[in-house]
């Protein structure tokens, strides 16, 4: 039985962007992470050892956030997909990375980027 794993609205501050403002003070970023597993072990044994611990998916993309600086969320989030299918037995992964306050000449909610990387994607 195949099953999506979600983790919403992870909010963290980290220092990623083009400009000095953004490398210098930061902005925040918001990631949502939908991950695409077999669920029917963990449906049977109501275990959370047969399933992914969502406390573990929300520790990884704000470690990974906080302790690197990159210039684009592209970057941060193939590099959030990547750690996230290494670390955990999904066969897909979706992550979306969004600035709620980017350095813009206006007034936006958030910039963001979306990426798809299946465990085949990641081996080729």
């Amino acid at each position: 039985m195949t099953g999506r794993i979600e983790v919403r609205g992870i909010r963290f501050h980290a220092f990623h962007g083009l400009t000095r403002l953004e490398r210098q003070i930061g902005v925040r970023h918001r990631v949502d992470v939908a991950m695409t597993i077999d669920i029917s072990r963990a449906a049977r044994s109501d275990r959370i050892g047969d399933t992914i611990d969502y406390r573990a998916v929300h520790d990884l993309i704000v470690r990974v956030g906080r302790e690197h600086s990159f210039h684009l969320i592209e970057t941060l989030a193939a590099r959030l997909a990547r750690e996230l299918l290494e670390q955990f037995h999904c066969q897909r992964v979706d992550v979306d990375v969004h600035k709620e306050t980017p350095v813009v000449d206006g007034i936006v909610d958030s910039v963001g980027v979306s990426v798809s990387l299946s465990r085949e994607d990641a081996h080729a």
